[in-house]
Parts: C-alpha cells; sequence; structure tokens
C-alpha cells in the first residue's frame, strides 16, 4: 500500500506541469467590468520570501476603487489603488515595490508583517490598450487548451512597459517566450544594454475537468469548478439533464456513456468525476476511460461497496484505472449537504492537480 501511494503521489507532482491552478487570467477575463470603464491591470512581475500571491497573479483596479482579484490578504490594495490613480490619470505604466521584511515595515512601511518582497507593474488596460490584447490573445490559447505565454517588460529606458504577448516582441524576447513553452517555465529576462528587466510567464492550460454525469448533484460540483475558473465539460446520455441552461459556463454534451471517447477529447481533460447515479452507466464511463489511459485523476461518487461492484462488473478493465481512480470521491470534509460533496469533490481534484496526497488510489 505505502509503495502504491508513492507511485501515486508521484503521478500526481507529474501532473502538476501540464496544469495552471492560478487561474486570474480567465477570472479577470470573465468577470472584467464594461469596456468603458478605465481600469489598469496589476500584475506581480517578481517576489522574494513569503507573498500572498506569486509571479503572474494579476488583479484589475478601477477609476472608481473597485478591483477584481487581488495581489495580497488586502494589505496592498489601498496602496495599489492610488498608484493605479495616477497610471489612469497620466496613461504611464510604472513598477512600484514593496518590502515587508524586518522590522522597518511595521515602523514605516504598510505594517504587513509579512516577511516578503513583491514588485507590481501598473498599466492601463482600457479596451484598445496593449494589455487587454495581449490578456485576449492569452485567453483564448487558454480556453483551446494550449499553452502560451505572457511578457511583462517592467523595467527598460527604451522599450514601453507592459504586457505583450509573443507575437509582438522584438527577436531577443520572442526568442525567451519562445524557449519558455519549449521548456514549460517561466523566467526572468534582463538585458544591460537598456536595463531591461522583463518576467516571461510560461500559461499551461487552466484544469479542464469533466463531470460524467448531469444529475442535480451535479450543478454543485460544476459551480465550485467555474467559480475557480476552471474549464468544465458535463456529459450525459438524458436529454433532460443535458441540459446547457443548468451548467452556466460549461461545455454540455449529449452522448452514450459508452460513447465517451469520441463525444469528448479525453487528453485535453485533467480530470475526470463519474456521477450518473446509474450503476451501468458509470461502469460504461469508466471503461472508456480506462480504455483512453487519461486523465490522470478519475473520482467515482458512492460508497465504497458500490464501487467494488463496479470494479467486478469492468473485469480486466479496471486494471487500466489502478492509481488513478478513487472512491468514494472527495476530501472527507463531513459533507451532507450537495453543495458540500460538491466542495469536497472539486476540494481533491485540486489537490492533486497541485500534487499534494489526496487520499489512496482506490483498490
Amino acid at each position: 500500500i505505502a509503495s502504491r501511494r508513492v507511485r501515486q503521489f508521484a503521478t500526481m507532482r507529474r501532473m502538476r506541469t501540464d496544469v495552471r491552478l492560478d487561474t486570474s487570467l480567465e477570472l479577470l477575463l470573465e468577470r472584467a467590468p464594461p469596456e468603458r470603464i478605465a481600469r489598469v491591470l496589476a500584475t506581480v512581475v517578481s517576489t522574494a520570501g513569503s507573498t500572498y500571491r506569486k509571479a503572474g497573479a494579476r488583479m484589475l483596479i478601477m477609476a472608481d476603487g473597485s478591483y477584481l482579484g487581488l495581489l495580497s490578504g488586502g494589505c496592498l490594495e489601498a496602496d495599489l489603488k492610488l498608484h493605479a490613480q495616477q497610471v489612469i490619470d497620466s496613461g504611464v505604466p510604472r513598477a512600484v515595490e514593496y518590502d515587508m521584511r524586518g522590522p522597518d515595515d511595521i515602523l514605516f512601511g504598510i505594517g504587513a508583517g509579512c516577511e516578503g518582497a513583491m514588485r507590481v507593474l501598473l498599466e492601463p488596460a482600457n479596451a484598445a490598450s496593449r494589455a487587454a490584447a495581449a490578456l485576449a490573445a492569452a485567453g483564448r490559447c487558454a480556453s483551446s487548451g494550449a499553452p502560451t505565454c505572457l511578457i511583462a517588460v517592467h523595467e527598460s529606458t527604451t522599450m514601453p512597459l507592459g504586457t505583450y504577448s509573443a507575437a509582438s516582441l522584438p527577436p531577443d524576447l520572442a526568442a525567451a517566450a519562445k524557449e519558455s513553452l519549449a521548456d514549460a517555465c517561466s523566467r526572468e529576462v534582463r538585458r544591460e544594454g537598456d536595463r531591461l528587466r522583463a518576467f516571461v510567464q510560461f500559461l499551461p492550460p487552466s484544469p479542464h475537468l469533466l463531470i460524467c454525469g448531469a444529475g442535480p448533484d451535479a450543478e454543485p460540483v460544476a459551480s465550485a469548478a467555474r467559480t475557480l475558473g476552471w474549464r468544465v465539460s458535463v456529459v450525459d446520455h438524458r436529454p433532460a439533464y443535458a441540459d446547457a441552461r443548468r451548467f452556466p459556463g460549461a461545455t454540455v454534451i449529449l452522448a452514450d456513456a459508452g460513447a465517451l471517447r469520441s463525444a469528448v477529447a479525453l487528453n485535453t481533460c485533467h480530470a475526470a468525476v463519474v456521477m450518473s447515479h446509474h450503476l451501468m452507466s458509470d461502469v460504461a464511463y469508466l471503461r472508456e476511460l480506462s480504455s483512453a489511459g487519461t486523465p490522470g485523476y478519475v473520482g467515482l461518487l458512492g460508497p465504497a461497496a458500490r464501487r467494488l461492484r463496479i470494479a467486478q462488473e469492468l473485469g480486466a478493465a479496471a486494471d487500466g484505472l489502478r492509481l488513478r481512480l478513487r472512491g468514494p470521491v472527495g476530501i472527507d470534509i463531513g459533507a451532507v449537504t450537495p453543495e458540500a460533496i460538491g466542495i469536497a469533490i472539486v476540494s481533491e481534484v485540486h489537490a492533486a492537480l497541485a500534487g499534494r496526497p489526496c487520499g489512496a488510489a482506490a483498490p
């Protein structure tokens, strides 16, 4: 059992390279206010020590002082709003730094006591801005399941500060973006001639959760995942359940359980939860997932006795789910309502995608 858990944990760790849990990009694009409202994009471009968010985190700050997203637990936002207003008034991007390490911050700083430092790029992000175009381009790639890069130039004597897509860069930065894509990692770029500093952010796809079964208790699972900015696909063979109006923001597919591989591109999914409440449909879903060999996480709703019954029905196909199947699905938080069960399920999926231990795979 111990060795199986080690192998399972190693599998989850490997999954981290192809999925992005920081979905601030998606959330900003989905929830941004009307274009007529002036706003500033704030991007964390570097950190040191303990910080609430890491490089690549983003928020929007509006001219009326409201904001979308967080870069700290509320410690920096008031000061960021002052700087953002200056950027709105001048139209000129700027980078600001916060160093909350040591006693000087308590006495003369913002008093956060977080023992970390952060550099933040602030830039206009109205509809016609370079930042808005770069975010939109990255969002299109992300929604298609393709990796991409965003480049935040936060210091330079010759190049305008701001967020760029790889298509609008000088050759050396374009090459750095290409290397980040090839290496699947972000990087800091420095150029001595014009004292350029840029953060090249590698953006793998956001999580794609497949829900097999569209019963009433699938709605809170989809809702919790969508709240996190995840992509969600829901499939069911029953027309009354496969209703897109019940799953806002999700892709809803009407298909037989035994046709799952032809109905859904399973290689684009990072996790699947089987919860049709129909024994033979769950068996058919799991048989399809076994044959596909992906995704790396498969959760099964229902008690252990039902899982064992399903394993018997699967026969040899159960071998294709070893180290991937978890049942009963969800972290044990004592959930009793569909909403709490949805949170427990999505929490376990999140832990698995983050490479955190989340319980042993089902035997």
